[in-house]
């Protein structure tokens, strides 16, 4: 079985971001997306309603990194500070040696290559530094733009889910990709 130590969190650099460990100084900004209609039009969560819902969900990440079962890290703008997403590896197949990675950004920030810059330096750190032997990503099909950014990336779409998920009464479907170990690709 694959193990973690996260007990060091890795910062990493892109040609205009560092993607650094979420703190609670965060919060603000990461409220600020997840109370934001068009940043949660996909994930099947509640709007956010208060800045505490973002703190406790800080401190809930930074105890997954803490028990070595997810890690998540701040997107920030590498000139200004500016945090203007997050992506993370969670629902670990430690045993499996697979991740899944989830993402979000705002949308001031959307259509300009952050999020493609985001994703292949945390796939890169899953596969050396995890050595995760394949990477998922589920997703909502009429998020088009996340879809294509997978596909883009080097994933496979695996399967759609039909009504799959319960959420608000309603059944939704779920496309679930995947994206293997550049050596066994």
């Amino acid at each position: 079985m694959l193990t973690l130590d996260l007990s060091i969190f890795p910062i990493l650099h892109t040609d205009r971001l560092v993607l650094r460990e979420l703190v609670k100084e965060d919060a603000l900004a990461l409220h600020r997306m997840r109370s934001d209609e068009r940043v949660m039009r996909h994930i099947p969560r509640d709007l956010e309603q208060a800045v505490e819902e973002s703190e406790r969900l800080i401190a809930t990440i930074a105890e997954g990194r803490a028990a070595n079962n997810s890690l998540t890290w701040a997107i920030t703008m590498k000139e200004s500070g500016e945090m203007v997403g997050t992506i993370g590896y969670y629902r670990l197949q430690l045993e499996h040696h697979r991740g899944e990675i989830g993402y979000l950004l705002h949308p001031d920030h959307w259509g300009k290559g952050f999020a493609s810059e985001a994703l292949a330096v945390a796939l890169d750190h899953g596969f050396r530094e995890f050595g995760f032997h394949s990477i998922e990503a589920v997703t909502d099909p009429e998020n088009h733009a996340s879809n294509k950014l997978l596909e883009r990336s080097g994933f496979t779409l695996e399967a759609h889910f039909r009504e799959n998920y319960l959420r608000n009464g309603k059944f939704l479907d779920s496309l679930v990709w995947s994206k293997l170990t550049p050596r066994s690709a």
